[in-house]
C-alpha cells in the first residue's frame, strides 16, 4: 500500500532562509524602520517622528527585535545627556536593493 508523501512545513527547518527572511521582515513596522534607517543612523525620536502611527511600546519592541536578529545596530554614545543611535548593519544594507524591488511590487498594484 501506498504511503502518502510527507511534505515538510517551513517549521521543519527545511527553508532556513526563507524562515530568517520572513524573521526580518514581519511585523507592521520592521520595513518602515530599515526603510528610514537606510541612509544614515537615527536616533530614536528622529524615528518616532518619521514613522508618527507607530506606538512608542511597539517601535521600542521592533527595534529591540532587529537588534536581536542582527539588523540594526545600537551605539550609545557615553554622553551627558545619553545618546542612542540605531544603524542598519552592514548585512541589513545589503539587503537595501530588495526592499526597494518589493516596493515596485506596492507601487504595481496602486
Amino acid at each position: 500500500m501506498n504511503e502518502p508523501k510527507k511534505t515538510q512545513s517551513l517549521t521543519d527547518n527545511a527553508h532556513p532562509a526563507l524562515k530568517k527572511t520572513l524573521d526580518i521582515i514581519c511585523g507592521k513596522w520592521r520595513l518602515f524602520i530599515i526603510y528610514q534607517l537606510g541612509t544614515e543612523p537615527r536616533r530614536y525620536g528622529e524615528l518616532r517622528r518619521m514613522i508618527p502611527d507607530v506606538s512608542e511600546k511597539v517601535l521600542i519592541q521592533e527595534l529591540k527585535a532587529l537588534v536581536d536578529l542582527g539588523v540594526v545596530e545600537k551605539k550609545s554614545f557615553k554622553e551627558v545627556p545619553p545618546r542612542v543611535e540605531y544603524g542598519l548593519t552592514p548585512k541589513a544594507i545589503e539587503m537595501l536593493p530588495a526592499l526597494q524591488n518589493l516596493t515596485s511590487i506596492g507601487e504595481a498594484f496602486l
